[in-house]
């Protein structure tokens, strides 16, 4: 596994620094030496972040999340790092605990000898201790596989050719060179776009490696599979204690917590088991709305769904009955919605587009283009604001219903009637985040507060947000995946009072007031 696992990620390196290669020979060919000083500043500054982000990420854990690297840990769990780190030949890794209700696991450091694993405390409370140690070994997984390294090393193809693009879209040369600096810089962005997405091809990678890691050295598929149920969709035999951690400082960590913000439920069968029901409700989404894909595209991990079938189809070879079968039929194709929701998505700015280029050929009659360009526009515009902004038929529901909802997306709302309790912020700890985590009887999802300021908005956070903290709440808003499950609140109500959103209401207003403009542009031009 480890071997192949290492040709894999030589062979990336490989076709990565190639294609640097090339163009660094492009540009000694077409244009000289000279503006390679920008690419070796841009290596060196890599390389020095390389050498200081452990430290400066200890100093973040710190301040801003509390992480204690002190804590105690539970004998179960040094045990298994102690013999884990010996049979690898490795020094044990440092690990924190942050104070936080959320589970979550993620790693960091250089090497694996200055390796640090940090959880969250609601790692302990909403896992088992097998689980725990899948988790764990999960991230050592990372560590004896030197992905820190590896990505690290892999990072510094797209930079460098960022820096290359950068250099040559602003050169001053002559207009000869100034057209080979302009090809050279457009190569260089088409190349740095393409090395992006295969390094997240690669990061997604090694993460089913870390998985398979955990399997082999843990013998227990199904503790991982059901850490991860309880982590990436918050599926859980236990009571939530705490507020819910999203941490963002986990490339390398259990989960993407970019897309799965979210959810502890409470969904547990006559044995105090998570409910297949539930776990195949809440892949629903994942495995058949084409929305997941593209988001799995632009994931540095995959889609929890495609590592319970991975983990699932191995179960066997370690005398275990599959965890998940996702045997369930999909009722229609939800292709044809997804292109709509492309179509409705792209369509404003293709009418941006064709303004600017009718601009140009009628230039003699640039009001009356200016005015039909803005109407079109504002009207497509308008045609995805309603859709994201469903403003009718508002039912009352709940999270683990909204889970399983296949038809929604950040382009398409559904209308919901939530009530549960605010437990903290959607960012648990930040002071300035005026997002809320509401839990109802069967789970908790992130309430997006968006007033039309931000300004507005932090002002609520700091002296607002936490008297709202343990109240029951009604929230009246649209629920979206983007794939993070959350609801854009409309309005909520607190202690009998009703208090509005207003950005809803002053967005209607600006479509309205451009449409206007745009009609007396037409009039004008016309006169």
């Amino acid at each position: 596994m480890k071997s192949k696992l290492l040709g894999v990620s030589l062979l990336t390196i490989t076709c990565l620094y190639g294609l640097l290669a090339a163009v660094i020979l492009l540009i000694f060919k077409l244009i000289g030496a000279d503006m390679l000083i920008g690419v070796g500043i841009s290596i060196c500054i890599l390389f020095i972040q390389f050498l200081i982000s452990p430290w400066l990420t200890d100093l973040s854990m710190r301040l801003f999340y509390k992480a204690d690297f002190k804590a105690e840990l539970p004998e179960y769990l040094k045990s298994f790092l102690f013999d884990e780190c010996k049979k690898y030949n490795m020094k044990n890794p440092r690990v924190a605990v942050i104070d936080d209700g959320g589970p979550n696991a993620f790693t960091y450091g250089r090497t694996k000898n200055d390796a640090r694993i940090v959880i969250t405390r609601g790692i302990y409370e909403l896992l088992t201790e097998e689980e725990v140690k899948a988790v764990v070994a999960h991230e050592l997984g990372h560590v004896v596989h030197y992905d820190m390294l590896f990505m690290t090393a892999v990072q510094v193809v797209p930079l460098v050719l960022y820096a290359i693009y950068e250099i040559f879209a602003r050169s001053n040369s002559s207009d000869s060179d100034n057209n080979k600096a302009a090809i050279v810089g457009w190569i260089a962005y088409i190349l740095y776009i393409i090395s992006q997405y295969i390094i997240l091809w690669l990061s997604r990678t090694r993460e089913y490696y870390a998985d398979e890691f955990s399997l082999e050295e843990t013998k227990n598929p199904n503790s991982l599979a059901s850490a991860l149920v309880k982590i990436g969709f918050g599926l859980s035999t236990a009571e939530k204690k705490g507020k819910h951690d999203v941490n963002k400082k986990n490339a390398l960590g259990i989960f993407d917590s970019a897309t799965s913000k979210s959810l502890v439920v409470t969904c547990t069968d006559e044995n105090n088991q998570i409910s297949e029901t539930h776990i195949k409700n809440a892949m629903k989404w994942e495995m058949w709305n084409p929305w997941a894909l593209w988001f799995q595209l632009n994931s540095t991990h995959p889609l929890i769904s495609r590592r319970l079938i991975a983990i699932s189809k191995r179960s066997e070879e370690f005398n275990q009955r599959p965890y998940i079968v996702f045997d369930l039929e999909k009722p229609e194709s939800y292709v044809d919605d997804f292109f709509i929701e492309l179509l409705i998505k792209f369509l404003p700015t293709l009418c941006v587009l064709l303004t600017v280029v009718a601009a140009f050929i009628f230039n003699t009659r640039i009001m009356m283009v200016v005015g039909i360009g803005l109407l079109l526009t504002v009207a497509t515009a308008y045609i995805g604001f309603n859709r994201a902004h469903k403003n009718k038929d508002y039912k009352e529901t709940t999270v683990r219903d909204l889970l399983g909802e296949v038809k929604v997306s950040h382009v398409t709302s559904i209308p919901c009637i939530l009530t549960g309790t605010i437990i903290g912020r959607g960012n648990p700890g930040c002071i300035f985040n005026e997002d809320f985590i509401v839990k109802d009887k069967t789970g908790i999802i992130f309430l997006d507060y968006n007033q039309p300021l931000n300004i507005i908005n932090k002002i609520f956070a700091i002296f607002k947000s936490k008297e709202y903290f343990d109240k029951e709440v009604t929230v009246k808003g649209w629920y979206r995946r983007s794939p993070v499950p959350y609801v854009e609140i409309k309005e909520y109500t607190v202690d009998g009072q009703t208090k509005k959103i207003w950005t809803y209401g002053l967005s209607k207003s600006m479509y309205i007031t451009f449409g206007i403009v745009a009609i007396v542009l037409i009039a004008l031009s016309v006169l």
